[in-house]
């Protein structure tokens, strides 16, 4: 194995272990969750504040941005730039059209006087929730980054490989997001 190999797959590591430690953080922030969402203080619990054909249209859109992504590696992988910047690029809008309807979610609730200081059910929803978000944002910024580095240096190994991790990182965020929907709005509003 040579340097530049062993180099890649020490960052590979390294990216899969900080992909470990998130999912640690979001394993205590949804066990934070599941412990106080009975919690409301007399305030509004789930049933009253989520609407689920809403965040059900939120899903959809993060879904589909998981299935652009997974377009753009396959054009990554056959060595098509334009395509894959494309891709990229839906991808990018799918991302932050689901992080405008979510913020916009959370300004509904801060309006209506459900914000994260109302009871610790709210205070574990939107530290769940914003976490994720906060995480959209940054998978937002990495997609534009690629974006440029594509157009001026084109489909090298070395962006290949940063795009094959952006991906890893989109993926586990799909996955995160299922877990939310799941939890916090699908059970939430069945009680």
């Amino acid at each position: 194995m040579n340097e530049i190999e062993e180099k890649n797959n020490i960052i590979t590591l390294g990216f899969w272990i900080y992909l470990m430690t998130d999912l640690v953080m979001f394993s205590v922030v949804f066990s934070t969750y599941a412990v106080l969402h009975n919690s409301t203080f007399g305030g509004p619990s789930s049933q009253d504040l989520f609407q689920l054909p809403f965040v059900l249209k939120e899903t959809l859109i993060l879904l589909t941005s998981s299935f652009t992504m997974g377009l753009a590696m396959l054009a990554v992988q056959s060595r098509k730039a334009k395509s894959a910047v494309a891709w990229l690029a839906v991808t990018g809008i799918l991302g932050a059209t689901f992080l405008t309807m979510e913020m916009s979610e959370f300004a509904g609730l801060i309006r209506d006087g459900a914000s994260y200081t109302r009871s610790a059910f709210l205070s574990s929803y939107f530290a769940l929730v914003g976490t994720h978000g906060l995480h959209i944002a940054v998978g937002l910024l990495w997609i534009v980054i690629m974006i440029c580095i594509i157009l001026r240096r084109g489909l090298s190994p070395s962006t290949s490989r940063k795009l094959t991790l952006l991906s890893l990182f989109c993926h586990f965020l799909d996955i995160v997001w299922i877990f939310i929907f799941t939890m916090v709005y699908l059970m939430g509003t069945m009680h």
